[in-house]
Order: C-alpha cells, then sequence, then structure tokens
C-alpha cells in the first residue's frame, strides 16, 4: 500500500496547482510554458493525489500537440511564442503517462493518450542519427539540429522505454523504438564524442544515471567523479560548475540518481538541504547564489516543486510511481561487469547499494508487471532488447579497467528547466547583481 502524502508534499502540489491556468497548462514564473516542465508539475501533481488537476495538465499536452507529433518549444498566452520543438520536450510525455498509469492504475487514460506518444515518439525518432544520439531539436525552419545533448538523450532513453511498455500495452509493439533504445543507450555510455560539450552543467554528470543508461557500478563511479565539482556541502548541487549557486531541481534530480542506483542515506541526505530553500506556501525557492547570500532568481518555479515531490516520493514511496526513474520497463543499459568501478571518493557514492529504495505501491510495478492482463513488456521486446545492446560491436564495451574513463563523459545538457540555466548563467565569470 502507498504511504500517505506528507502534509508537506501536499501543499507543495497545491502551490503548483495554484499555478496552474484554466486549460491545464502550467507555466514558468514568467508565463511560458515548455512541455517538459509541464509533464513534470503533472506527474508531482498525480503523485500527491490531485488526480483532477493532473488530467487537466494530461488534457492540455494533447490539444497541444502539432500534427507531426512535436510541441512548440514554448508557448505563452495560448500564442507559440517560439515554434522550433525539443526532441526531448516530446520524448517526455511517455514517461508522464507511465508515471500516471502507475500511479492511478487507469489503463483507459494510457490507452487514450498512446495516440500522442506514438506520435511524439515517432518524430523523436526522426531526429535519431545513424549512430544513436538525438539531435536536440528541429527548428522553425524544420531542420534537425546540429548536435546532440547528453542531458536530453539521457532523458529521450527513459522516455523511449516507457513509450515501449505502453506499446506492449496497447498490444501494438515497436520493434523498432527497442532498436533505437539500444542504440541511445550505448552511445550516452560509450561515445561521449558524440555529445555537445556542456560538462559545466551538473545535468551532463548525473543525467546519464537518472535516465537509466548507467547503473550499478558505473553509476557509482560516474557520480562520484563528479561530486566534488557539483556538490556543495550543506547547500546543495551546483547548477553550473563554475559559479556560487546552487539549484533545487539540480539538487533533487541528483536526489532521485542516487536513490536509483541504491545509494539511499546519500540520497536523504542531499535531499535535506532544500529545506532551505522552501517557502511558507509550500513552494520552493528556485535557487540559492550563496556568495550574495541571495535567491536566484528571485522566483519559486512550480517545476521546481514539482521536482521535490518527485524526489520526496523516490525516497518514501507515497505513491505508486515513486520508481519512475529507478524502475524503468526494459532496462538496456551498460553495467560495469561483475559490479565494478573505481574507488569512490570520500562522502561521494560507493559502489555498493546501501539499500533498494521503496518498493512500488498498490502493486503497481515499473520492471513490466502486468497491468489488467496486459504485459507492459512482452517476450518480442526483451528480444529486441537484447539484441539492441551490443558495444562489443564498435569495440568499445565498457569494462573495469575503464570504468573511470566513462565515468567522466564531458558531454551535453539542456533538458527541460536547463534551459533555465542557459538564460541565467551568462554572467562572464561574475555572480549575479546584488
Amino acid at each position: 500500500m502507498s504511504e500517505p502524502v506528507p502534509a508537506d508534499m501536499l501543499a507543495t502540489a497545491q502551490a503548483i496547482a495554484a499555478a496552474q491556468l484554466p486549460e491545464g497548462e502550467i507555466p514558468w514564473p514568467d508565463g511560458h510554458v515548455d512541455p517538459w516542465d509541464h509533464v513534470e508539475c503533472a506527474m508531482a501533481l498525480s503523485a500527491c493525489g490531485l488526480s483532477r488537476e493532473a488530467r487537466l495538465a494530461y488534457e492540455w499536452l494533447a490539444a497541444a500537440q502539432r500534427e507531426d507529433g512535436s510541441w512548440p518549444r514554448t508557448v505563452a498566452g495560448g500564442a507559440v511564442t517560439d515554434p522550433a520543438g525539443e526532441s526531448h520536450h516530446a520524448a517526455y510525455v511517455a514517461v508522464g503517462v507511465w508515471h500516471e498509469l502507475l500511479v492511478t492504475g487507469d489503463v483507459g487514460f494510457a490507452m487514450r493518450m498512446w495516440p500522442v506518444v506514438w506520435k511524439a515518439i515517432e518524430w523523436v525518432l526522426g531526429l535519431q542519427v545513424p549512430r544513436g544520439e538525438v539531435a536536440w531539436e528541429r527548428d522553425a525552419a524544420g531542420q534537425p539540429g546540429q548536435f546532440a545533448l547528453l542531458s536530453g538523450c539521457a532523458s529521450i532513453l527513459q522516455g523511449l522505454r516507457c513509450a515501449i511498455a505502453l506499446a506492449e500495452l496497447a498490444h501494438d509493439p515497436q520493434p523498432e523504438w527497442e532498436l533505437a533504445a539500444g542504440q541511445l543507450a550505448h552511445v550516452i555510455a560509450c561515445h561521449p564524442e558524440a555529445f555537445a560539450d556542456k560538462s559545466r552543467f551538473a545535468m551532463d554528470w548525473y543525467y546519464p544515471v537518472l535516465g537509466g543508461a548507467l547503473r550499478d557500478g558505473l553509476a557509482a563511479a560516474r557520480l562520484s567523479s563528479g561530486w566534488d565539482t557539483f556538490v556543495v556541502p550543506g547547500l546543495g548541487v551546483r547548477c553550473v560548475s563554475d559559479e556560487p549557486w546552487v539549484t533545487v531541481a539540480e539538487t533533487c534530480e541528483l536526489v532521485m540518481s542516487l536513490e536509483a542506483c541504491g545509494q539511499g542515506t546519500l540520497a536523504r541526505t542531499m535531499f535535506d538541504t532544500v529545506a532551505q530553500l522552501r517557502h511558507s506556501d509550500g513552494s520552493y525557492w528556485t535557487g540559492w547564489q550563496y556568495a550574495n547570500q541571495q535567491h536566484f532568481p528571485d522566483e519559486r518555479s512550480s517545476w521546481t516543486s514539482a521536482a521535490v515531490i518527485l524526489a520526496a516520493d523516490a525516497l518514501t514511496g507515497f505513491s505508486a510511481g515513486a520508481g519512475i526513474f529507478r524502475d524503468l520497463p526494459g532496462a538496456a543499459r551498460v553495467d560495469a561487469p561483475n559490479g565494478t568501478a573505481s574507488a569512490a571518493q570520500d562522502g561521494a557514492p560507493g559502489a555498493a547499494r546501501d539499500d533498494a529504495g521503496p518498493s512500488p505501491a498498490n502493486g503497481a510495478s515499473a520492471n513490466g508487471a502486468s497491468m489488467n492482463g496486459a504485459s507492459a513488456n512482452g517476450a518480442s521486446a526483451n528480444e529486441a532488447r537484447e539484441s539492441a545492446v551490443n558495444p562489443e560491436a564498435c569495440g568499445c564495451s565498457p569494462t573495469s579497467a575503464d570504468a573511470d574513463r566513462v565515468s567522466r563523459l564531458p558531454t551535453g545538457s539542456n533538458i527541460g528547466h536547463a534551459g533555465h540555466s542557459e538564460v541565467h548563467t551568462d554572467w562572464s565569470g561574475q555572480p549575479p547583481p546584488a
């Protein structure tokens, strides 16, 4: 059974709901809406039992989808403000729908959303190149982006796995998606040269773990490798490595990454840091500029609050969707042989799991358990999955000897709220003005 929703998290969900517009969209503080952060907010609402608000958010998302399967990068006031489409925005709808299925068990909702998911994933895979990475955007002129982003591709990988599970549930298997997911998992783990270098952003550090490409030894090695660069003890996670600025969303995403690879004790310690940025109404400040001792930016974003709720759920299991980042359906990933990895730093993640995390509640499983008798992972999916991940094919299979190399992929970023990072971190090395 699920645990009761903690009162503090319910208040946070109610703060998100207060920002929701009548048609269902959930904007940033400046009024614009992007699909990725909108889905994140819908997931948080659902986890806290605000079902009506969550469903309204998904209804808006379905209505806003374009004929080609994409969404505009941003809309505001019902008008498109940036017509380009981002690949990880479109893929994340599958994560939201799978999460909603886990939380509610409502197969009918999932099947009503299946055409939306199918169109979105087909559009995303139209941007995948033969090596496996996915271009980050299709611009307003319809041209694909010239590079791929690591954090965006890691999020797409999670979306693909959830979409594959939904396809099996719909009795509409998509073996091409299986192959695409396998290629993408491999390139994330083994080919840093495939991605634009945005390694100063924290999400490039942890998202290969959060998205599910790395687990066990390689995951622990990767998190350990960037710990001193990004973690500020007692404060949280720097959004970017060279600025005195910690952000709640990045901290909570690290919490979920740690929990996903069995580092629950350390995850809880990190989660404790976000309480100092909680507002009395239950919302959370986006970040804290600790050199100037001020909130930066001066806003409380709904997607920040959503990240807190999802992290709290991952740690305590108050919804049946608590394992959405841990128990990915049909996980095709690269692990270190025999669970080995490079040595962990003091206070940073080690290779050994310290707990298994909360169990999925209400009998719903994120590992392909049947939903009303329909399997989320059939035999055809498993067979395709096994054939899709073949690191030896290009001679670059990670081993215990090169686990440390793989854990230091110096690659791209800009998923969801990372666009916020791009907006607010062009300081030329200087902190924001007081």
